[in-house]
C-alpha cells in the first residue's frame, strides 16, 4: 500500500463506533490501487479486552494507531483527543478524516482536521433529538457544521441539515451503516445458551412459552446518575421481571453508580439475570432471541427495528425518529406507569410490527465509499496524474 496515495483516515472511539466503521473500513479496503484507508483509535472506549473482541468479531484490522486516551470529564476527554490526535494528522496528511457518530471522539477530530484543512465527512449526520442537555446532541450538530460530507441515515436528517444552514448537496442519504454490519453477522450470532455458560452463568427461570425474555441496558447520565431516578427505573424493572424475565447487560459506569447508590438488592431477583458488557455476537445473540427490548441506546433502537423487535426507548425523545415512525420504538421515558404499561401492551398484542426503513438494506457502506471515491479521491487522482503529466513533459523538454 503506497503512501503516496490519497489516505482516507477513519476515526473510532467508542463502542457504538466499531458497528458503524466495519462495513465502511472493509469497503475502502476493495480499492487498494487507488486509497489508503488509515484507522486510528482514539482509546476513547478504554476496556481493551472488549475493543479486541468488537474488533475481532467484526473483522476490523488492528488500528494503525490508538490513541489510549482513556476515561475522563468530557472536557478532559475532549482535549485530550485533539493534543494526541494533531500530531497524527501532520504525520498521516489525509486527503478526508471520517467520523462516525455523535461521542467525543467526533468531535474533537473534526475540530483538530477543520482547523488545518481537511475534508471532514461526517457518518451518521443530522440526527437530533432536540434536547441539548446531552452531550451528543452538541456533538451531533457541531460536527455537522464543519463537515463536508454528511451520510444520512434517514430522510429526515436532511431537514434538520437544511434548517441549520447546511447545504443540501453537501448531504447523501446512503441509509444505516449499523444495519450493514447486523446483517453480516447475524447468522454469527452467539447463542443464550453459550452466552451464559461464557459467563459461568445459569438461567434462574424456566422461559414461558411465547413470552422470551426482555433485554435491558442502562447507561445514559440522565437515567442513572440521578439516584431518585435510577432507582425508579431499577424498582420498575423489578416489578416488569414478575411478568417477563430480564437480562441487564450492566455497563461498567452503570454498575459503578449501582454500587454507589446502593441499589444492589434491587436486581437481586430470580427472575433478573445480570450481566457484564458483552461483545457484539453476544448481544445479536440476546436481541435475536428477545421478546422485547427496554434501553436507552441510540444503536439499540435502530437494531431492534431492523429485526421487528418491540423496543421501549428510557428516554424523553430520541434522535432517530424513524425507529417511532416505521419502527418497533415506543418512547416512554422513566415513568413506571408508561413503562409497565407499554410492557404489558407488548405481551398481550406483540407490540409495534414496524417495517424495515428504506435504504436500511445491508449496502450503506458502499454507497458510502463510492460518493466518497467519486468526489473526492477520483478528482485527486486525476489532479495527481495531470500533475505526473505535465512534469514529464518539462522533463523533456515539450512545456
Amino acid at each position: 500500500m503506497s503512501k503516496d496515495l490519497p489516505t482516507v483516515l477513519c476515526v473510532v472511539g467508542a463502542r457504538p463506533n466499531f458497528m458503524k466503521i466495519a462495513p465502511i473500513y472493509a469497503c475502502l479496503l476493495k480499492y487498494p490501487e487507488v486509497i489508503r484507508a488509515y484507522l486510528v483509535h482514539t482509546g476513547q472506549h478504554y476496556d481493551e479486552t472488549m475493543k479486541d473482541a468488537f474488533f475481532r468479531q467484526l473483522g476490523i484490522p488492528e488500528p494503525n494507531i490508538d490513541l489510549e486516551v482513556g476515561s475522563g470529564r468530557h472536557a478532559v476527554q475532549t482535549a485530550q483527543i485533539m493534543l494526541k490526535f494533531e500530531p497524527v494528522l501532520d504525520a498521516v496528511n489525509p486527503c478526508c478524516v471520517l467520523v462516525v457518530g455523535d461521542v467525543n471522539s467526533t468531535i474533537a477530530c473534526s475540530l483538530v482536521a477543520v482547523k488545518k484543512q481537511i475534508p471532514i465527512i461526517h457518518v451518521e449526520a443530522g440526527l437530533r433529538s432536540h434536547d441539548r442537555t446531552m452531550p451528543e446532541e452538541i456533538n451531533r450538530i457541531l460536527t455537522d457544521q464543519l463537515s463536508d460530507l454528511l451520510f444520512t441515515t434517514e430522510e429526515s436528517a436532511l431537514q434538520n441539515l437544511l434548517a441549520e444552514g447546511i447545504a443540501a448537496d453537501k448531504v447523501h442519504f446512503v441509509g444505516n451503516v449499523m444495519i450493514d454490519s447486523l446483517l453480516t453477522n447475524l447468522e454469527r450470532a452467539i447463542p443464550v445458551a453459550d452466552i451464559l455458560k461464557n459467563h459461568q452463568a445459569e438461567m434462574p427461570w424456566t422461559i414461558e412459552p411465547g413470552k422470551g425474555y426482555a433485554v435491558l441496558t442502562l447507561h445514559r447520565p440522565s437515567n442513572v446518575d440521578d439516584t431518585r431516578v435510577f432507582e425508579k427505573i431499577l424498582r420498575t424493572v423489578r416489578d416488569v421481571s414478575c411478568q417477563i424475565p430480564v437480562i441487564f447487560t450492566v455497563h461498567p459506569r452503570t454498575r459503578k453508580m449501582i454500587d454507589q447508590a446502593g441499589l444492589g438488592d434491587l436486581l437481586n431477583h430470580s427472575r433478573i439475570l445480570c450481566l457484564p458488557p458483552v461483545p457484539y455476537l453476544e448481544m445479536l445473540g440476546l436481541l435475536k432471541d428477545a421478546c422485547m427490548v427496554l434501553t436507552d441506546s441510540g444503536g439499540l433502537q435502530e437494531e431492534t427495528t431492523a429485526l421487528g423487535i418491540p423496543c421501549i426507548t428510557l428516554r424523553e425523545n430520541t434522535e432517530r425518529p424513524i425507529t417511532i415512525d416505521q419502527g418497533t420504538n415506543t418512547v416512554v421515558g422513566s415513568d413506571p406507569e408508561k413503562i409497565r404499561r407499554c410492557v404489558t401492551e407488548i405481551l398481550e398484542s406483540g407490540g409495534k410490527a414496524g417495517q424495515i426503513p428504506r435504504l436500511w438494506d445491508g449496502r450503506s457502506a458502499e454507497r458510502i465509499v463510492e460518493i466518497i471515491k467519486r468526489v473526492i479521491i477520483d478528482p485527486l487522482c486525476a489532479s495527481h496524474v495531470g500533475r505526473d503529466i505535465r512534469n514529464h513533459n518539462r522533463a523533456c523538454g515539450n512545456l
